[in-house]
């Protein structure tokens, strides 16, 4: 791990590490020193550019969720220390609704909800970042349709003509990794996989996945088998039957003491004009960032982790609407 602390053995050690010590031990003002002064975070409902900016957020997080805790699942990763490392950290992460905050007034309630963060690092330190939180799964475990959540998170914010707006590939910013992974099967079968799916061709699942594989979707649904991942990618697919479907980022890796596995960051731009997953048909302009995890085995795709925050959908959606 060179220009790396030595305390840390490896990559995966320091991504899981240093989460754990920013939000569990409360040393957030590590983010100073980890973190760039100029480092771009980009999650489905905003982008923002700056240290400063990510401290208060984390901040105002913990004061709402005081307890929260983030266990690191599974880290994928391409590159090298002396150009640069891109994680896609999965987390399952626990929290108890106790402060005022963005999601309201407190409620108490206890959470449970998956987050993939891909990350790159470089002489100690992030300077670029993809974040996407399960936000489906966090309103629905505190009372809220997404839908209802995102429209009265467009009134708290000022109304249509003030709120933020959710991320889009024409927001973006150029970071300092330019980077699209490695050249590992793994990641080219799970891209040709979700490929096919995009492409309408559903067969797919039943060829490529294991009939038990494990699926996790947004919204903290978990399935099993095919008919289950079907209706998960047909319900998101027939929602923006047109849009672009576009691999963002590919990983694989073959670990020791690990199944082989793969990290894929990928978009959907295009419009919400089809029946599917997010109701009739809007017309409005949609930008999807998505991120999936696959472990394969002998039998396929065995265990599968998508993510995709539906709140920020449905905002883009009421943001057309009214």
């Amino acid at each position: 791990m060179k220009g790396f602390d030595p305390r840390w053995k490896d990559f995966p050690d320091y991504i899981i590490g240093i989460t754990k010590e920013i939000w569990e031990e409360r040393k957030i003002a590590t983010l100073h020193h980890y973190y760039s002064s100029d480092i771009i975070v980009r999650s489905p409902g905003s982008l923002v550019v700056g240290n400063k900016d990510v401290i208060g957020a984390t901040m105002a997080t913990l004061s709402e969720f005081p307890d929260r805790t983030l266990y690191g699942e599974d880290v994928i990763w391409s590159g090298t220390p002396e150009d640069g490392m891109l994680s896609s950290h999965r987390i399952i992460s626990t929290a108890t609704h106790l402060g005022d905050g963005v999601y309201g007034k407190a409620t108490g309630k206890k959470l449970q909800y998956r987050i993939i963060a891909d990350c790159h690092a470089i002489e100690n330190q992030i300077n670029d970042e993809w974040l996407i939180r399960d936000q489906g799964a966090i309103v629905r475990q505190m009372g809220w349709d997404p839908k209802d959540y995102a429209r009265d998170l467009i009134a708290r914010e000022g109304g249509p003509e003030n709120c933020v707006r959710p991320f889009t590939a024409a927001m973006d910013k150029a970071g300092p990794y330019t980077g699209k992974g490695n050249d590992s099967e793994w990641g080219a079968k799970y891209a040709d996989i979700l490929g096919r799916l995009m492409n309408a061709d559903m067969a797919a699942i039943e060829a490529e996945y294991d009939r038990a594989c494990e699926l996790a979707y947004p919204g903290f649904v978990n399935g099993y088998s095919w008919a289950a991942a079907d209706r998960f990618w047909m319900g998101l697919r027939s929602s923006f039957p047109s849009a672009e479907f576009k691999i963002e980022h590919q990983i694989g890796r073959d670990d020791p003491l690990m199944p082989p596995r793969a990290a894929i960051r990928w978009s959907l731009s295009g419009k919400h004009d089809g029946w599917g997953a997010f109701g009739e048909p809007s017309g409005a302009d949609v930008y999807v960032m998505g991120a999936c995890h696959a472990e394969f085995g002998p039998w396929g795709l065995r265990r599968e982790y998508a993510l995709f925050d539906e709140t920020a959908i449905w905002k883009q959606i009421a943001l057309k609407t009214g």
